[in-house]
């Protein structure tokens, strides 16, 4: 049963996840992902039947690190007002969303004493909204294509390298997916101590 629970928050997260990264975008000066009707919360907009179905639901019962994706939210980037950190911005989004959700509920399970009116199986959901949100900030944080991190990581390569930038980012784009599956195989483990520290430090445990 704790399985579908995941599965449900990661869904919603997700959601979240890619509705920011449109909104920024949209906020920046490109209404891609509103023209496209993306920017709403009905996760069959976004969904990927297969990452965000099937492979939590096989991860969950694995043992694996629970993780999964939707439809990318698109957006063109050199609609951007800045062409510079702009793609930065949007990319960062989506890890800030899921840090501000692990933050409200985790603050609530903190202060629960003041919200006794509330039963306990809200703050056994929360627990994990709060674990899931924190586990999918951090892990497209890393700076691998296609996650987040790496639009961050193109961008200050942009900055302190603006003569190379480019032909680091079609090699990493081009290996990303493969870089990737190897980050996932052999040091996923390493985002669950650091999820657990964030998740310690929000709830106070």
């Amino acid at each position: 049963m704790e399985q579908i629970f995941v599965i449900a928050i990661l869904i919603m997260s997700i959601v979240v996840h890619e509705i920011s990264h449109g909104y920024v975008a949209l906020i920046l000066g490109d209404s891609t992902a509103k023209n496209a009707g993306r920017l709403t919360l009905n996760p069959i907009s976004h969904l990927d039947p297969i990452g965000s179905v099937l492979v939590p639901l096989i991860m969950s019962f694995t043992g694996g690190i629970i993780f999964g994706w939707a439809k990318p939210v698109p957006y063109n980037p050199y609609n951007l007002k800045n062409q510079k950190w702009g793609p930065a911005l949007v990319g960062i989004a989506g890890p800030v969303s899921n840090f501000a959700v692990a933050l409200l509920f985790g603050l609530m399970i903190r202060y629960s004493g003041f919200l006794f009116f509330l039963p306990s199986s809200f703050f056994q959901i929360a627990v994990l909204i709060v674990q899931v949100n924190l586990v999918l900030g951090v892990f497209n944080l890393m700076p691998i294509p296609p996650l987040d991190g790496s639009k961050v990581l193109f961008s200050i390569l942009h900055y302190i390298a603006p003569s190379r930038w480019y032909e680091i980012q079609t090699f990493l784009e081009g290996y990303g997916m493969f870089l990737l599956l190897a980050f996932i195989f052999f040091f996923s483990s390493y985002v669950f101590p650091i999820s657990f520290w964030l998740f310690r430090i929000i709830v106070g445990a």
